[in-house]
């Protein structure tokens, strides 16, 4: 009995390091942001409480819809080519060749780059007056004027920066998808050879159906860090035009900083968050049935 307290304490004394840090980092700021989003707090004044009226405010403000569904807009649009693209990527450079360490390397490197400074870089490149990617369409005769792809059209300002997290981001959906077809026995590969199946018909009902489970999971990534998209949009556009390219945590960054709207900008991050909790469970109960 002595001895099983002794251990009990032991254990606790081994996960109190951890404990303490969620407590201070994850559930005191989510408590903090749950009573903040239940006052009306300019930071100079005192808070005053307000209930549930930040909610129903937020539910009610256009600029918040339009800045959801274009995040929405923004999740649907490149979600779709990070898992298609990485896939096929993944299939092209997981068996053994030559070029495989370099074709990898290649892909990969943009992963390790902070996003900040890639959407610096890309930023440049897309770059009206001087811009690398209106002087190569000029000079092969696609376009007879510059294209402004950043801050007056919000579907052109969409393409151009989806266009740069794609390059930011698919090396890291192609190294978690070849892992996954590397993990598939060789007896399997071999028992479809054998029974004359086609490269088509091995990936589509071998090597697709194996890696469903890592299939779910870099969807659950991509519309996650989709929904929570701010560095590029805030560096490539700044929300222009008329905040037409602002996405729901942009539109948090301004009401609760340049705004000093701190309690609405804790309600509106409360619902962006309960958001993405709906998307992760039913993003789960899929990654469930897969296995089942």
């Amino acid at each position: 009995m002595q001895g099983t307290r002794r251990n009990r304490w032991t254990g606790l004394a081994y996960v109190a390091p951890a404990l303490v840090f969620v407590l201070v980092f994850t559930v005191y700021p989510l408590g903090r942001m749950i009573w903040m989003s239940l006052h009306e707090w300019s930071l100079i004044a005192e808070p005053h409480f307000i209930g549930l009226d930040n909610f129903r405010r937020a539910f009610g403000d256009q600029q918040f819809w339009t800045s959801f569904r274009f995040t929405l807009m923004y999740t649907v649009l490149i979600t779709p080519v990070l898992i298609v693209g990485g896939y096929l990527l993944a299939l092209l450079t997981a068996p053994p060749s030559r070029v495989r360490a370099v074709t990898r390397t290649v892909i990969f490197v943009p992963v390790v780059i902070g996003l900040g400074v890639s959407s610096l870089l890309w930023y440049w490149l897309f770059s009206t007056d001087f811009g690398v990617i209106n002087r190569i369409l000029l000079d092969l005769g696609v376009i007879d004027q510059p294209v402004l792809w950043l801050g007056v059209d919000a579907g052109t300002s969409n393409f151009a920066i989806s266009t740069s997290v794609v390059w930011k981001v698919i090396g890291f959906g192609m190294i978690l998808f070849v892992g996954a077809i590397q993990a598939i026995p060789t007896e399997i590969t071999e028992s479809s050879l054998v029974d004359g199946a086609g490269y088509r018909q091995r990936v589509t009902r071998v090597v697709l159906p194996l890696t469903m489970r890592t299939v779910l999971l870099v969807t659950l990534l991509s519309v996650i860090g989709s929904l929570l998209a701010f560095d590029q949009f805030y560096i490539m556009t700044a929300g222009q035009p008329q905040n037409e390219t602002a996405t729901s945590v942009f539109f948090v960054y301004l009401n609760s900083f340049p705004y000093l709207r701190l309690g609405y900008g804790a309600a509106l991050s409360l619902i962006l968050a309960v958001t993405i909790l709906a998307f992760t469970i039913v993003q789960l109960v899929l990654t469930r049935r897969s296995e089942s």
